[in-house]
């Protein structure tokens, strides 16, 4: 299967469960692997044939900025979902939202919850 991938959306969301994280916001990070089949854009050169990756990586930092989550579990899982719904041509997504902010009491890098949604 084909894939678009679409790494290192950033938008400022109010995701979390302590009081301080849906006050003051932090950065999310989101990749979205969309498969599909891509042989009719490859052989007619055409954007309708595809997935426009603008339009998504717009409806993705839409959700990151819309209504909060305690979990970004449940942030993934809501872009997975509006993502398979909404493009028709997507048989499979992967969504990774990373949380670098994340209030973790050691020195970490990078925490980040991956989901897989099929048609």
């Amino acid at each position: 299967m084909d894939r678009i991938v679409i790494s290192g959306i950033r938008a400022k969301g109010f995701h979390g469960v302590l009081p301080e994280e849906r006050k003051a916001g932090q950065s999310f990070t989101v990749d979205c692997e969309l498969f599909l089949n891509l042989n009719p854009a490859i052989k007619s050169d055409d954007l309708t044939k595809t997935i426009d990756y603008a339009e998504v990586a717009l409806v993705v930092r839409e959700i990151v900025e819309g209504p909060p989550f305690n979990l970004i579990e449940a942030l993934a899982g809501k872009i997975g979902d509006i993502l398979i719904k909404r493009y028709r041509k997507i048989q499979r997504v992967i969504v990774t939202v990373h949380k670098p902010e994340a209030p973790i009491p050691v020195d970490f890098l990078d925490v980040a919850v991956v989901i897989e949604r099929k048609r």
